[in-house]
């Protein structure tokens, strides 16, 4: 299945430092949303950001795959859309990491509305961002 979303990072820091970011609770907390994530297959999870008119603030999630320190997936939903998200990483020759992400499964009815997969390109690309600030802290 082709991914909706397909996003690349490169980043300075260790493949061991970017699997941490993306496993670590207290560190997806700066960079995503506060959570109670946890990197075992089955684990159910919540990312809550400050809710709008528009939405709840509330992500439910189930983590699906872990390949430490080269994948991890998981199920995103939020709003009635139930995606998938999976981030692939691979360390570079010169000791940076490669991050991928892509997030798969959204609806028709999504794909056709006006803007829906730009604003979550748009979204993944500022938290890599901040991902990538946390990072070089």
């Amino acid at each position: 299945m082709k991914a909706d979303v397909s996003l690349d990072f490169q980043y300075t820091s260790s493949i061991e430092e970017v699997w941490k970011a993306l496993t670590d609770s207290d560190i997806l907390a700066k960079w995503i949303w506060e959570n109670d994530f946890k990197p075992v297959v089955g684990h159910k999870f919540q990312f809550r950001a400050e809710p709008n008119k528009w939405w709840n603030g509330i992500v439910d999630g189930e983590v699906l795959e872990v390949e430490e320190p080269h994948k991890l997936s998981y199920t995103w939903e939020s709003a009635g859309e139930s995606t998938t998200i999976t981030w692939t990483l691979k360390q570079n020759s010169d000791g940076t990491t490669h991050l991928h992400l892509d997030q798969t499964g959204f609806s028709e009815e999504t794909k056709a509305r006006k803007g829906a997969i730009e604003g979550a390109k748009h979204s993944w690309t500022q938290m890599g961002e901040q991902l990538e600030q946390v990072l070089n802290q």
